[in-house]
């Protein structure tokens, strides 16, 4: 076997394992002697990652990379209930690669969230490219321009995220965790886009 293969099986078994023990524990429950089992040694994943913050981060990468695939590959259109089907859905295929994602999102290692805001730069656009595409099919009201709702969809996902970063929610499984942001989220993209009272 050539020497590029063997480090593309040796990358590989020490991302699919550091996959799983990120997934499950975090990145503060999760240390390089965990990882290092099964026939990978210390020296060999410190070859290929130079530390844990580089494979944690490679690990994000990978999240993001991949849940943005899978999106792209549903039949969303313009619907948001679509949208966020095709996330759960994601989340419940994938369940390390959603909590690494969430942790991601929500509850970075303070000393990596510059490097994980750049990796979040895809898909925080292809998020702006759907909800151009769901505003595309409505009828604003009067005085209400696109800059304006997509300034307000920037101002309440940040607000959103926020509000899922508290310690309200740390008492909760990751999974419980999950399920509840998705809810939340759905149903505010709907009060978002249609409102919470009729008028008149």
């Amino acid at each position: 076997m050539k020497k590029e293969q063997k480090t593309i099986i040796t990358k590989n078994k020490i991302m699919a394992k550091a996959l799983e023990e990120f997934g499950e524990n975090g990145y503060l429950g999760t240390s390089l002697n965990t990882i290092c089992k099964e026939g990978i040694s210390k020296g060999l994943l410190y070859h290929n990652f130079e530390s844990k913050d580089v494979l944690y981060l490679e690990c994000v990468k990978e999240s993001f990379d991949k849940l943005i695939t899978y999106i792209k590959n549903q039949e969303i259109g313009t619907d948001p209930k679509k949208y966020m089907e095709a996330r759960l859905q994601f989340f419940q295929t994938y369940p390390n690669h959603g909590r690494i994602f969430f942790e991601a999102i929500l509850q970075p290692p303070h000393q990596l969230k510059k490097e994980i805001e750049l990796i979040k730069e895809q898909f925080d656009q292809l998020n702006i490219q759907i909800y151009q595409g769901i505003l595309s099919t409505l009828t604003l009201r009067k005085g209400v321009t696109k800059k304006n709702a997509m300034n307000y969809f920037s101002i309440m996902q940040a607000m959103f995220n926020g509000y899922f970063s508290s310690p309200t929610y740390q008492s909760l499984s990751q999974d419980e965790w999950v399920m509840m942001h998705e809810d939340y989220l759905l149903k505010m993209i709907d009060f978002m886009l249609y409102g919470i009272a009729n008028r008149g």
